[in-house]
């Protein structure tokens, strides 16, 4: 383990031995050690040191594995994000393309409509006035 690791659960067993050092109090228990006049430590069995260091290990474990889990989750979001908006932007593209296609459709036919109509009305004058021609 480095240096900053065995730092880093330093400081985390510290708040812990504190207090199980004021538990502790006039009982028989773990030696307690005056360290240079000012801090005080709980010198406990290796066996104790022990099972915290593989607690300690366990919570870093498990705070590494949900910080990549968070992290992918993340990326799995974004990328689902993205994926959905330029779904829905297609879909979006696709059925203005074919609704302006259905208008220029419907412009046609009425464009071709028109002309029938104008050519059936002159018929219908024609065959209504026959003498006009004559």
């Amino acid at each position: 383990m480095d240096s900053e690791g065995i730092e880093a659960r330093r400081k985390r067993m510290k708040p812990l031995m504190e207090e199980e050092e004021m538990e502790v109090g006039d009982r028989t228990g773990p030696e307690i050690v005056e360290k240079q006049g000012t801090d005080t430590n709980i010198v406990g069995s290796e066996e104790m040191e022990l099972s915290i260091t593989n607690i300690l290990d366990k919570i870093e474990h498990f705070t590494q594995i949900v910080s990549e889990l968070l992290e992918s989750g993340k990326t799995m979001f974004k990328e689902l994000s993205n994926e959905f908006e330029e779904r829905l932007i297609t879909i979006h593209r696709e059925q203005v393309e074919k609704w302006q296609e259905e208008t220029k459709e419907l412009r046609l036919l009425d464009g071709s409509n028109e002309e029938e109509s104008a050519i059936l009305h002159n018929a219908r004058f024609v065959l209504q006035n026959p003498h006009i021609d004559s």
